[in-house]
């Protein structure tokens, strides 16, 4: 029993409610339920294979997990996703998620994927929005949703709704506990807080840490394309991210680089599929992060604890060149499975292009009159030349007004 307990609270942040799975687990004696939700907006990127390898360990815990792509929770979140590609990317996203997990070896026939419209829409949920939002605070609700919502000078009434759907996703996917980044534990909190008041239990709640990103300071984020690694990035591209990614010299704490060798690249060489019977289990090999150093700088060099990858970086006997190689290395044999996968199916092209189209830049309406200095305008100013000479001439002939209008109106016609 306490086998499964430390599968599934390792390399947490924090874990709410913990007495919760243990009861689960020890007096219920049946596989903890849990879900892990996501929003399908932006891309997926590199920083997805945390919560990919804590899926792996619930799994392996014995876990009945659901995923849920939250369609909803996507339009909700400041317009992110328009309606019309949301259903192309939720369809995108459980693709995705299937070929990483699929990438580190995790068997996925055990996984339930969700839509959120699927049950959101119903009239037993909606009325427990009414019942959330009649003792939920405005303050409170936009508390909740102040690290994952994004923020914005005149916020919209969706952002308030956001965090109160998620607290009520945990009854109606009917869990016993919710998975989500360190950013989300106001929303857990909510949960926890006003869940009870409806007449639903408690939850426990896990949390992985938020992976740094390349660049200095923040998290690996979608809307910051300088910060993260896409899944389907070439392995040019992945090299020339790797390469140019902040990582001073001896310095760990804040490294996003490091961080994702301890909470991905490690976690993921430990991964390994046994048979038995008809039935694929996840079981658990010595870690390994290999890292192919050049004899002259020391030679190879393979770390099976991160506390050691650490140290060594720490007392600069690691360089960031080095590590930087180690990473590039790891990383696009990571995705190299993705990228097959993407490349020799049409269809999952096909979906991508559906999910993501290219932003469409509006055409200007030409006008007549354009920039000053343009060619039309230097002509437009020697037609007018011509007409005021004639003018001119007209009333040094003595010709009447009528007559001068005319002969303007002539040459404007005949050119």
């Amino acid at each position: 029993m306490a086998d499964k307990l430390n599968i599934i609270t390792q390399n947490l942040q924090e874990v709410l409610n913990e007495q919760i799975i243990k009861h689960v687990i020890e007096v219920e004696q049946r596989p903890l339920k849990i879900y892990w939700g996501t929003a399908p907006t932006g891309r997926p990127h590199c920083g997805y294979f945390v919560p990919m390898t804590k899926i792996a360990h619930f799994l392996q815990a014995g876990c009945h997990v659901k995923i849920l792509l939250a369609d909803l929770h996507a339009f909700l979140d400041n317009m992110k996703a328009p309606l019309d590609l949301v259903a192309y990317r939720v369809k995108y996203y459980e693709r995705i998620v299937k070929s990483m997990l699929t990438s580190i070896g995790v068997p996925i026939d055990k996984l339930t994927f969700v839509v959120g419209s699927t049950y959101q829409l119903s009239e037993k949920y909606t009325m427990d929005i009414f019942r959330m939002s009649s003792l939920v605070t405005q303050n409170d609700a936009k508390r909740a949703g102040a690290d994952v919502v994004k923020q914005v000078e005149s916020p919209l009434l969706s952002g308030l709704i956001y965090p109160l759907m998620q607290a009520l996703d945990e009854q109606h996917l009917d869990v016993d506990a919710q998975f989500g980044g360190v950013d989300q534990r106001k929303i857990f909190v909510l949960a926890e807080e006003y869940l009870p008041p409806l007449g639903y239990k408690k939850r426990a709640h896990l949390m992985n840490p938020m992976v740094p990103g390349l660049t200095q300071g923040g998290k690996m984020s979608s809307s910051d394309p300088n910060s993260k690694i896409d899944l389907l990035d070439n392995a040019k591209t992945v090299n020339k991210k790797v390469a140019s990614a902040f990582c001073a010299p001896g310095v760990v704490e804040g490294n996003g680089l490091i961080a994702f060798v301890e909470y991905v690249l490690l976690p993921v060489s430990k991964l390994s599929v046994t048979n038995i019977g008809d039935e694929k289990l996840l079981v658990e090999k010595e870690a390994k992060f290999f890292i192919d150093r050049p004899e002259k700088w020391g030679g190879p060099i393979e770390y099976s604890s991160i506390e050691q990858l650490k140290e060594d970086f720490a007392s600069e006997k690691l360089s960031p060149q080095d590590l930087k190689q180690g990473i590039s290395d790891a990383l696009n044999k990571l995705l190299d499975p993705i990228r097959e996968e993407f490349h020799n199916d049409p269809s999952f092209r096909e979906l991508e292009a559906k999910a993501y189209p290219p932003p469409v830049v509006a055409k200007q309406a030409k006008k007549k009159e354009k920039v000053l200095g343009s060619k039309y305008l230097e002509a437009m100013e020697a037609k007018k030349k011509r007409e005021t000479e004639k003018t001119l001439g007209a009333a040094a002939t003595g010709d009447s007004v009528d007559e001068v209008a005319a002969n303007v109106l002539e040459t404007r016609i005949t050119e």
